[in-house]
């Protein structure tokens, strides 16, 4: 990265692109039934989610783990919603003390295929550090995998 000092990064940006019009891919996005569905990595079902899916609504979530132990809640309020085409959310752990991230998600369709942005700037350093080191990238991945099979069933089911 010319000209950024590594030690200041604090963000992480993943990029898919899926053969599924961006309207759906919003849905699961915003809909708590499919959010469950796909969300979190897999083998980590989400088993509790709240979902008020409005700008300055909320969301609580937690995923329970192989061994049946939950954990611990995380969530936040929904900053900018623009249907089909983005969402910002800050999100964190329901810990005293424990700091945000922002993330901005943004559905880029054309002819079909949608490119799927996201971007989440954590609340330091020290938290970027943290969340990357315990996997944070490759369980969003794991759950991006996921979405994809989901909008495969979404564009089935739309078409029958």
């Amino acid at each position: 990265m010319s000209g950024i000092d590594d030690d200041q990064v604090r963000d992480l940006t993943i990029v898919r692109v899926y053969d599924a019009p961006a309207r759906l891919l919003f849905r699961a996005w915003s809909e708590r039934d499919l959010l469950m569905r796909w969300f979190g990595p897999e083998g980590w079902p989400v088993t509790l989610c709240e979902v008020d899916f409005r700008v300055g609504g909320t969301f609580r979530m937690a995923m329970t783990g192989h061994s049946g132990v939950q954990n611990p809640p995380f969530g936040g309020s929904y900053l900018e919603i623009v249907p089909g085409r983005r969402i910002v959310y800050d999100n964190g752990f329901e810990m005293a003390g424990a700091e945000k991230m922002v993330t901005t998600i943004t559905f880029d369709e054309v002819d079909g295929r949608t490119t799927v942005t996201v971007h989440t700037v954590f609340g330091s350093r020290r938290m970027y550090v943290e969340h990357v080191g315990a996997g944070f990238e490759a369980g969003t991945n794991s759950g991006l995998d996921q979405l994809g099979d989901l909008a495969v069933e979404l564009l089935s089911e739309e078409r029958s």
